[in-house]
């Protein structure tokens, strides 16, 4: 398998205060994990570019794209340190360039895994995006990278069916807006619930099986209903490319939230759904990180995700 690994420095310049656990310091320790680990060399590096203003627009209001962009102007001009969107989400002086290096991340991995050029590929990026919603930023999530590279397999490729898995232990409220009324669009996700952002539960379909679980969680639960309920649904709609919004913050030793996984699981999902795309996609698979604040488990979950992505053993 020809793994390859988005990133771009620009994404380690956005920052939200020494206090924000969504901060610089993840990337860094997916860089530490992957040296340590020994598997970087069977890694292919790509740089990701700057997405354009349109492919954000397949997914984003005018509104939301003006918001980001004039206020980080803003406090370019100004110099002032940070601008609040929200009690947690921020922007700084180079917020632009990472959520655009970020986008830009995904729709190059999703070009380049549609070309043939590598099987499948990793995006180390930040700002996360499964919380923005199309007409707000929010949860950290500028713009949702995950749902606009989608929209560009879908606009720019033709595709008609492309999976997105979602085991970020957050509901992917902004991903979910984006296509709750796209047919040709499954989505399969997990998350802790009652939490953050508390949206209700929606009803399970043939292509929305998005599983509520309560906090405590371990692996067995998971593992249940990924076999049970994500993998019936995924082999009936047979994907033609799947997107993965990696969140590893269901990790037991993260402190953001209560459920109970470790990296074994984050390998026994990934194998999953690499068989599936083995079956039906061509081993395609697109895969952007989201949330993860224990920078340790972090790390350690990336490098579990990519062994398998890469068949390494």
């Amino acid at each position: 398998m020809t793994t390859a690994i988005f990133t771009h420095e620009d994404c380690q310049r956005h920052e939200m205060g020494s206090w924000h656990p969504e901060s610089p310091a993840r990337l860094q320790a997916i860089e530490d994990q992957l040296i340590a680990s020994r598997i970087d060399q069977f890694l292919e590096r790509r740089e990701a570019p700057l997405a354009e203003l349109e492919e954000i627009a397949r997914v984003h209001t005018p509104e939301v794209i003006a918001e980001v962009r004039d206020h980080v102007e803003e406090l370019q001009r100004s110099g002032d340190a940070y601008y609040s969107l929200d009690p947690d989400t921020m922007l700084n002086a180079h917020s632009w360039n990472a959520a655009l290096r970020a986008a830009g991340a995904a729709i190059a991995a999703t070009d380049a895994v549609m070309a043939g050029e590598i099987d499948n590929a990793f995006c180390a990026i930040r700002p996360p995006g499964h919380h923005a919603t199309p007409s707000t930023s929010m949860g950290f999530c500028l713009f949702n990278n995950v749902a606009i590279a989608v929209r560009h397999a879908l606009d720019v490729y033709g595709l008609e069916r492309v999976a997105i898995i979602d085991f970020d232990v957050h509901h992917g409220n902004g991903t979910a807006a984006a296509f709750i009324n796209e047919p040709r669009v499954l989505m399969a996700s997990f998350y802790q619930h009652p939490f953050y952002p508390h949206t209700p539960p929606d009803p399970v379909s043939h292509r929305w099986v998005n599983v509520p679980v309560p906090a405590f969680s371990e692996g067995d639960v998971v593992r249940k209903l990924v076999t049970e309920q994500w993998l019936p649904a995924l082999h009936a709609f047979k994907p033609e490319l799947i997107f993965i919004s990696a969140g590893f913050d269901a990790h037991r030793e993260d402190d953001l939230a209560q459920m109970r996984l470790v990296e074994a699981d984050y390998a026994w999902m990934t194998r999953q759904i690499v068989d599936v795309a083995r079956l039906y996609a061509k081993g395609r698979i697109v895969s952007c990180l989201e949330g993860g604040y224990n920078l340790s488990a972090l790390g350690r979950s990336v490098v579990a995700h990519l062994k398998v992505l890469a068949d390494i053993e």
